[in-house]
């Protein structure tokens, strides 16, 4: 398990491993209320679980950081969770927004916050079969997304008008006041922070800037992902506003169940039932692999219930390297329930010939005692 300075990280935020965007943000609002040091003047226990929950925030609420720390724990982050003392001054920038969102505050730090923003990452759950994934393929994704309006270039005002600067908060998003000791920012209510206000809203986007639309987008999955594998792809999640960046798309890949394989890694698992005749004596066989072919299995005379045959390079693709898993066949040995006359007859000349099984001094004694008790009621 993925450990911080000795601690989960999902454990510091209280969520579980497969928790969302959202959910790591309104867990990580909760802890900032919780131990931020205004709240906690001089409680430095406070402080640092404040510092930690910042930490794992930074960390969770980057997709790529999160899959690194899932996949390596810590030591996949390489130094980048947190500041000097693992305190990231990015998830401090973003308590300044939950504080303005748990507030409605602006900004309680004097930000501008109506320029250029950049649009929200999006993630799509693609479910593949278990030969999809082993070997790779092309599908096509409709992801519905807010895109910049074409109509108004996401300006928001109709054509031949533009948006003029907020005469309640002069441009700033922001309307200041003092509160005890303190100047706080609130976001101005006229434009509701964004420093500027529409008089003749675009009719298509009615004055966001921005449209639902629904993006096509055919996709190359790579031989060897598996359960939790993320693919990103820049520049397709939401459209940014004000000018800003668009977000990316995260396509978590989701393998169905196989009826006859079982995956573990680039290892494959299957089981066949071989007769009595061909586990005492040994036999060669075909058995079918995940590409659709055969391949040869030879099954070595006194094979046991149970026991495995392993054939090479007929696994799952590495992914992103060469070379292959190897398939793992388990023997199910099937006695015969029905034997006709002659055949019973030799079976009961073979069993003359063959040793009974003995079992040990102990379990004698265990057998005895059993039946003893059993005669005693």
């Amino acid at each position: 398990m993925a450990q911080a300075t000795g601690t989960d990280y999902y454990e510091i935020l209280g969520v579980p491993r497969d928790a969302d965007e959202a959910a790591i943000k309104s867990a990580y609002r909760k802890q900032a209320m919780k131990y931020h040091p205004d709240r906690n003047p001089g409680d430095k226990q406070a402080e640092a679980k404040f510092k930690e929950a910042a930490e794992a925030y930074s960390v969770l609420s980057d997709p790529d950081k999160r899959r690194r720390y899932d996949t390596y724990g810590a030591a996949g982050l390489g130094g980048v969770a947190g500041g000097p003392q693992g305190f990231d001054p990015a998830a401090f920038a973003d308590f300044q927004d939950i504080l303005g969102d748990f507030f409605g505050f602006g900004d309680v730090f004097g930000r501008r916050r109506s320029g250029p923003r950049r649009g929200s990452d999006l993630r799509y759950d693609l479910e593949l079969t278990l030969p999809e994934a082993a070997y790779g393929t092309e599908t096509t994704l409709r992801i519905p997304r807010m895109e910049s309006c074409a109509t108004c270039h996401g300006s928001g005002a109709a054509a031949g008008t533009k948006p003029t600067s907020c005469p309640n908060c002069g441009g700033s998003g922001q309307v200041t006041f003092q509160q005890g000791f303190f100047t706080v920012a609130r976001t101005c209510g006229r434009c509701r922070g964004q420093g500027r206000v529409i008089a003749q809203p675009c009719k298509d986007c009615r004055g966001e800037g921005q449209v639902q639309a629904e993006r096509t987008l055919q996709i190359k999955i790579p031989a060897g992902v598996d359960n939790g594998s993320q693919l990103r792809i820049s520049g397709e999640g939401e459209g940014g506003t004000r000018g800003g960046p668009s977000g990316d798309l995260y396509v978590v890949v989701r393998v169905q169940e196989h009826p006859f394989f079982r995956r573990d890694g680039q290892s494959l698992h299957c089981e066949i039932p071989i007769a009595f005749t061909q586990a005492a004596l040994g036999a060669t066989l075909e058995v079918p692999t995940l590409d659709g072919e055969k391949a040869k299995v030879e099954i070595p005379a006194g094979s046991q219930p149970g026991d495995t045959v392993r054939v090479k390079g007929h696994g799952v693709p590495h992914l992103g390297q060469r070379g292959k898993g190897d398939l793992h066949v388990s023997l199910r040995i099937v006695v015969p329930t029905h034997l006709s006359a002659e055949q019973k007859k030799l079976v009961e000349q073979l069993a003359k010939t063959l040793p009974i099984p003995q079992t040990s001094e102990a379990d004698r004694e265990r057998s005895i005692l059993d039946r003893l008790k059993d005669w005693l009621g």
